[in-house]
C-alpha cells in the first residue's frame, strides 16, 4: 500500500486505518456526517481503503459485511446528531461568526444544495464533500420532517457507507487498481470534489448574472 499524496500526512487513509484500525474509521465517519468539526476529513477515499483493505486482510480482519453495518450505523448516527444540533441551534448557525474549523460559506453552500434537491439532498449530499457535513445540519435548521429524514438518511447512509467500502472491496482485487492505488485515490477525491466546483462556478455565474 502506498500514501495518498493529497494534503496532509496524517489524513492518508492508510496511515489512519493502520494507527485507528475499524473504531478511527468509524469516528471519522461519524464526525464527517455531521459534526461541524468533520467537513475536512477524508471520507470517500478512507472508505474505498478500509474496503481494499478488507480484501487484503491487511490491518483489518473484520468480515465485509461487518465493516459495511458498521460503517452504515455510523453515518446514519452522524447524521442524526447533525440534525438534531441544526434543530436545537436553529438561524444563529447562520450568524455564527467565521472560525479556522468553521466557514459560514460551508453552512450557505449545503443551504443552497438542500433548497435546490430538498428531502433527496440528504442523499445525494453523502457523496459531496463538505456538503455532507453541513446538509443534515441545515436540514434540522429547516424543521425537515424527522420521519422523512430518517428514511433519507438511512438510504443515503447505506449506498454511501457499504457501496463505497463495497466497490473498495472489489475493485481492490483488481491488479490494475492495486499497482495504482494512489492513482486511484487521489482520482477519488478529485471526482468528489467536482461537485462542489460546479456550485462555486454556478454560484459565481449568479453573482455576476445579478451584480
Amino acid at each position: 500500500m502506498t500514501s495518498l499524496a493529497l494534503g496532509p500526512s496524517w489524513l492518508d487513509p492508510t496511515t489512519l486505518i493502520s494507527t485507528f484500525g475499524p473504531v478511527g474509521i468509524l469516528a471519522i465517519v461519524f464526525a464527517e456526517s455531521g459534526l461541524l468539526i468533520g467537513f475536512f476529513l477524508p471520507g470517500d477515499s478512507l472508505l474505498f481503503t478500509a474496503g481494499l483493505l478488507v480484501a487484503d486482510g491487511t490491518y483489518l480482519t473484520q468480515p465485509l459485511w461487518l465493516m459495511c453495518v458498521l460503517i452504515v450505523l455510523a453515518a446514519v448516527a452522524g447524521d442524526q446528531v447533525g440534525y438534531l444540533f441544526g434543530r436545537k441551534v436553529g438561524p444563529s448557525l447562520f450568524r455564527r461568526p467565521d472560525s479556522r474549523l468553521f466557514k459560514q460559506e460551508n453552512v450557505e453552500k449545503a443551504a443552497a444544495f438542500f433548497d435546490r434537491h430538498g428531502p433527496k439532498a440528504i442523499v445525494l449530499a453523502r457523496f459531496v464533500p463538505i456538503v455532507r457535513t453541513f446538509t443534515p445540519i441545515v436540514a434540522g435548521v429547516s424543521r425537515m420532517n424527522y420521519r422523512t429524514f430518517v428514511v433519507y438518511n438511512m438510504v443515503g447512509g447505506v449506498l454511501w457507507g457499504a457501496g463505497v467500502t463495497v466497490l473498495g472491496y472489489f475493485l481492490g482485487q483488481i491488479p490494475f487498481v492495486r499497482e495504482n492505488i494512489e492513482a486511484i485515490l487521489v482520482a477519488i477525491v478529485l471526482v468528489s470534489v467536482i461537485p462542489v466546483a460546479v456550485e462555486l462556478l454556478r454560484a459565481r455565474r449568479t453573482a455576476a448574472g445579478t451584480g
